[in-house]
């Protein structure tokens, strides 16, 4: 089998928390009194044409949220929605020590609005990590998709079989299977440690030598 050379990264729900998943969501309904179903159901018509960045957040928010007169502004709801992200400390470690060995390629695979994405990458200062990020509002298509992972194999210019994806939903690991992605169905950091390990990534490795 052939060496890994690449390992691609799912954000929410494996470094950081979910971006604006129902549990986000959920807060957001209880901290400013929205009717759940009506949000719910003004979201669903639009947060797939979000992520796959055919709208601004300010498109999204007009249209789910501002529809009538509010009790507080747009701008307090986008900063409520960013204070929602947090780190999961014990996977950035893991993340950290790949980054030091030099030995990969790092990138993400995620599905995130523009807005959301692009705060999300200067707050945890992921540039520190990742040489690119593979996010849905950039190539215009979703998670599970499978084109989606097609075009990042393309745009790093890496066999499948060379490539880990890494990823806490399984029905976003299936169509990395199909085209022979090497897959780690993420629990924990612990198990993340052991998987790795077993397709040959040695967290615990000395560092490559830079010429």
């Amino acid at each position: 089998m052939s060496e890994v050379s690449a390992l691609f990264w799912d954000l929410g729900g494996v470094i950081l928390s979910n971006a604006w998943d129902h549990k986000e969501r959920a807060e957001a309904i209880r901290h400013f009194g929205l009717d759940a179903g009506e949000f719910e159901d003004r979201h669903n018509s639009l947060f797939e044409a979000l992520e796959r960045g055919e709208i601004t957040l300010g498109a999204y928010l007009d249209h789910a949220i501002f529809y009538r007169k509010r009790g507080f502004t747009a701008e307090q709801f986008t900063a409520f929605m960013l204070e929602q992200s947090s780190e999961n400390p014990q996977s950035r470690a893991v993340l950290d020590q790949i980054t030091h060995l030099r030995r990969y390629v790092l990138v993400t695979l995620n599905n995130e609005s523009a807005e959301l994405n692009a705060y999300r990458v200067r707050k945890f200062q992921l540039t520190r990590n990742f040489a690119a990020f593979f996010t849905s509002c950039y190539l215009g298509i979703r998670k599970p998709a499978e084109e989606m992972y097609r075009r990042a194999l393309g745009m790093t210019q890496r066999a499948p079989e060379e490539c880990v994806f890494i990823d806490d939903r399984i029905e976003n690991l299936e169509p990395a299977n199909r085209i022979g992605m090497r897959t780690i169905h993420f629990q924990d950091a612990a198990q993340l440690r052991q998987e790795l390990a077993a397709h040959g990534v040695n967290v615990e490795a000395t560092p490559a030598k830079v010429r």
